[in-house]
C-alpha cells in the first residue's frame, strides 16, 4: 500500500523535516519502493517533482531534503504499485488544470473495477486505477459547478459523495487540492497534527531526528501535516474516520463531511 503526506500552512513554510522521515518509508523503513513524488504550492505558481525509483535511493529526494522549498500547500506520495507498473507516468501526485488552477492529487489504495467509471474531459496519461479515479472526479466537479460557482460548500457536495462512491470499490485514501485548500479523504488510515504556538520539539520515527519548531517560527504560524502513518512519536495525531472528510486552508481545518454509509 502507499503512502501520503501533505501540509497546509497559513505562512510559507518548508516540509523538510517531515520529507526526511517520509522518504525514508521508500524503502529504508518501509516497503514503498515503487517511486514517488511531491507538488508545491508557491503563491500562483506550482512546482512538481517526481522519479519512479525509490525515494531512499533518489538523488531527486535528496535534493528536495537540501533544498528547503517553501509552500502554503505540499502534497507528496510514495509508491508501491498494485495497479500499472512501475513508471513515470504512473507516479503521483497526478496533475491537471481546471478554471485556471492547478488541481494536485494523490492517492493510498486499490479500486476494483476502476475502469467501469465513466470518463470525459479528463484522461489518464498513465494505466494506474488512480489516475483513472482523479479524471473521473474531476469530471465531476467540472460538469457540475463553473468558474463563478465554486464555494467550498458547493465542491464539498460534489467530492464528498464522490469519493463515497470510490470507497465502495476497495481503499480509498485522498489528498486533493486547487491552491486555495487541501481536501482530504479517509477510508483505511490518514492521520493529522496542527502545530501552533506555543510551538515544541517533535521527534520523527523514521529516523533520528528532531526539531524545536519553537527557535523557527513566529508567535502567527499555523502548520497542519497529514500523512498515512504519523510521522512523529512524541505528538497527538488526530486520526480521520472512515468515510471523513476534512478540509484545511492557512493551516486551519476550515470544514468536514462524514459518511452515512457506516
Amino acid at each position: 500500500m502507499c503512502e501520503l503526506l501533505g501540509m497546509s500552512a497559513n505562512v510559507p513554510t518548508d516540509i523538510t523535516f517531515s520529507m526526511a522521515g517520509f522518504l525514508r518509508r521508500g524503502g529504508a523503513t518501509g516497503p514503498h519502493r515503487d517511486g514517488w513524488g511531491v507538488a508545491f504550492y508557491e503563491a500562483q505558481g506550482y512546482r512538481e517533482f517526481k522519479d519512479p525509483h525509490p525515494s531512499i535511493d533518489s538523488p531527486v529526494a535528496r535534493l528536495i531534503l537540501d533544498y528547503p522549498i517553501k509552500s502554503h500547500i505540499v502534497i507528496s506520495h510514495i509508491r508501491q504499485a498494485n495497479v500499472g507498473e512501475v513508471a513515470l507516468s504512473n507516479t503521483h501526485p497526478f496533475a491537471r488544470e481546471l478554471w485556471g488552477r492547478h488541481w494536485c492529487y494523490a492517492h493510498n489504495g486499490q479500486l476494483k473495477d476502476h475502469s467501469s467509471l465513466p470518463l470525459g474531459f479528463y484522461q489518464p496519461v498513465g494505466n494506474t486505477d488512480s489516475e483513472h479515479a482523479f479524471c473521473w472526479l474531476l469530471d465531476q466537479i467540472r460538469a457540475q459547478l463553473n468558474a463563478e460557482h465554486q464555494s467550498l460548500d458547493q465542491l464539498l457536495d460534489i467530492l464528498h459523495p464522490a469519493c463515497e462512491v470510490l470507497r465502495q470499490k476497495g481503499v480509498f485514501n485522498l489528498l486533493l487540492s486547487d491552491g486555495r485548500y487541501l481536501f482530504a479523504y479517509c477510508t483505511t488510515k490518514l492521520a493529522w497534527i496542527t502545530r501552533r504556538a506555543p510551538f515544541g520539539p517533535a521527534v520523527l520515527k523514521d529516523t533520528e531526528l528532531e526539531v524545536d519548531f519553537a527557535a523557527c517560527t513566529t508567535p502567527r504560524d499555523v502548520v497542519t501535516v497529514l500523512a498515512t502513518e504519523p510521522l512523529t512519536c512524541n505528538e497527538d495525531w488526530q486520526v480521520l474516520q472512515s468515510g471523513q472528510m476534512v478540509v484545511f486552508s492557512q493551516g486551519e481545518r476550515v470544514a468536514e463531511r462524514f459518511s452515512h454509509a457506516d
